[in-house]
């Protein structure tokens, strides 16, 4: 459980099939607009806390953990249109009939893909370092991770297996009936990143509200000239690019928080 994240923020979401779906809602008695951030892999909503705060009351930002990630359960699959329906489901839960939509990675595509289906209840899209073709190159970049146990007696121990992530890991580490757990399943986070893999163009086109296209200029995921093709090919997208890796938000938080505060305070 992350130390830096008050606890009286989470939230919890009981969904249709009986998982548990946790969230952070930063300001749950904001009348500001509210958000809706979806993170990346090996990551959970409390990675947007310093984005919440640098928005300020003007946004009620609204951050779950997706999925197989941080304090939500495991699902039995990680197809995208599980995804989307926690998303819409937490939607519904906090009655939000259209809120502006932000991911990271896998939560971008995410993102992209519920503004697709539901064009109506996204008024604004950020995007933040993922791209509309994602080939599968026959080997997943986190298959790392299978060597990694999923728990372990101690905070410590926990670290110590899983570098050179360790740092990370010991910060985001859970309770759990064996000692602690990470805050993702080794297996659940290859299978839901292999399914990533795609050609995703329908989607990313497939909505006309205001989008930012955020990219990493030294990104491992999306080049420059995808990055132009998505921003050139759909309606009303802007690209904003920043001297960082794939890591946007935890590279250059400054940055990012200047790009999509800009971003939204043009939207309405």
């Amino acid at each position: 459980m992350r130390k830096d994240i008050r606890e009286d923020i989470r939230r919890e979401l009981t969904l249709a099939d009986g998982r548990t779906l946790s969230y952070l809602d930063f300001t749950p008695d904001s009348a500001g607009r509210p958000l809706l951030a979806l993170h990346g892999h090996l990551s959970e909503g409390a990675s947007f806390a310093h984005l919440a705060e640098a928005l300020g009351d003007g946004w009620r930002v609204i951050a779950p953990d997706q999925r197989g990630h941080g304090d939500s359960d495991r699902a039995p699959d990680y197809r995208r249109e599980g995804y989307v329906s926690d998303a819409l489901a937490l939607m519904d839960h906090l009655g939000l009939d259209r809120v502006a939509l932000l991911g990271h990675s896998l939560g971008a595509v995410n993102a992209y893909h519920l503004a697709a289906a539901h064009p109506g209840r996204v008024g604004a899209l950020v995007a933040t370092d993922t791209a509309a073709l994602l080939p599968d190159t026959g080997a997943s970049p986190l298959s790392f991770v299978l060597g990694f146990p999923y728990t372990a007696p101690t905070r410590e121990e926990l670290a110590a297996a899983c570098s050179p992530l360790g740092p990370m890991v010991a910060a985001a580490v859970r309770p759990h009936a064996d000692g602690w757990r990470l805050p993702f399943h080794p297996q659940d986070t290859v299978d839901s990143e292999n399914l990533v893999h795609g050609d995703h163009w329908a989607a990313w086109l497939g909505s006309t509200c205001p989008a930012l296209l955020i990219r990493g200029t030294e990104s491992q995921v999306l080049t420059a000239a995808h990055a132009h093709e998505m921003t050139t090919r759909r309606p009303a997208t802007t690209l904003v690019e920043l001297a960082t890796d794939h890591f946007v938000q935890l590279r250059d938080p400054r940055g990012f928080e200047r790009a999509v505060g800009e971003f939204l305070a043009g939207c309405r």
